[in-house]
């Protein structure tokens, strides 16, 4: 494994105040939220962490991305099972249970449906956390079928599902104390990618902590500067890979 599980970190945040414009529906079967532009020809995908897709703070990065010309959908890949913020008691228990092959259930004929059925000339995947292990196996290079992924603060992804993104274009922000994606692990990761020739980029934000960049908090104008550059950049990597398949 080459980013550690979930441990107390991932239920520290805080929630970001704001008015979310899209609306939740139901969407190949799954509850998913869904904001951005009536056309279906560039769409992203948003793989959250362990609080789900109700939170106001994964919509609004939702809301921006719709706003910079994405269809956007957030799929439940928490069952309807959400854990709450500065809550870890349940943990071992919700692990158990949403492992990487329930979880997988559920993002991969997501994913594919959305593909298959909407069409979209482009499909980026975003992940946080928890999420970001699904995103990174969505755009294998062999049995992916998206287009792009970008990533922050990565959990339980294995060095296999690392290498296997192949050409597809990847970007990782990652936090400067993670004890989930540590410095020797981003490093065997860098290593991994630059021996498979991939497509990649990864950043190292400073004075940021494992989550920063969905929940971080933003009254700490570090952190806001991290959080705000790490959408821009994923923006910025989305909409070059999705300008090559126009």
């Amino acid at each position: 494994m080459v980013s550690n599980p979930q441990g107390k970190n991932c239920f520290v945040g805080l929630r970001h105040s704001g008015d979310a414009k899209g609306k939740h529906t139901t969407v190949f079967g799954i509850d998913t939220y869904v904001t951005g532009q009536e056309s279906n020809d560039k769409i992203i995908v948003i793989m959250t962490n362990v609080f789900g897709n109700k939170p106001n703070n994964v919509l609004l990065i939702a809301d921006a991305f719709g706003e910079a010309g994405y269809k956007v959908y957030i799929p439940d890949i928490v069952d309807n099972d959400p854990l709450e913020m500065s809550k870890s008691d349940d943990f071992e228990d919700w692990k158990a249970k949403h492992n990487a092959e329930f979880t997988r259930n559920i993002t991969e004929p997501f994913v594919k449906a959305v593909k298959g059925e909407l069409k979209p000339k482009f499909l980026g995947l975003v992940g946080y956390c928890f999420g970001a292990k699904y995103a990174i196996q969505l755009v294998d290079g062999t049995t992916g079928v998206a287009d792009a992924a970008a990533v922050a603060h990565p959990s339980f992804v294995d060095m296999e599902e690392f290498a296997a993104v192949g050409k597809k274009p990847l970007l990782i922000s990652a936090a400067e104390e993670d004890s989930f994606f540590p410095a020797e692990y981003r490093h065997s990761t860098e290593a991994k990618l630059q021996e498979i020739g991939a497509v990649y980029q990864v950043d190292l934000f400073s004075g940021t902590s494992h989550g920063f960049a969905a929940r971080g908090d933003v009254s700490d104008p570090v952190v806001k500067y991290a959080k705000e550059k790490v959408f821009h950049d994923q923006l910025y990597w989305l909409n070059h890979f999705s300008a090559q398949s126009a």
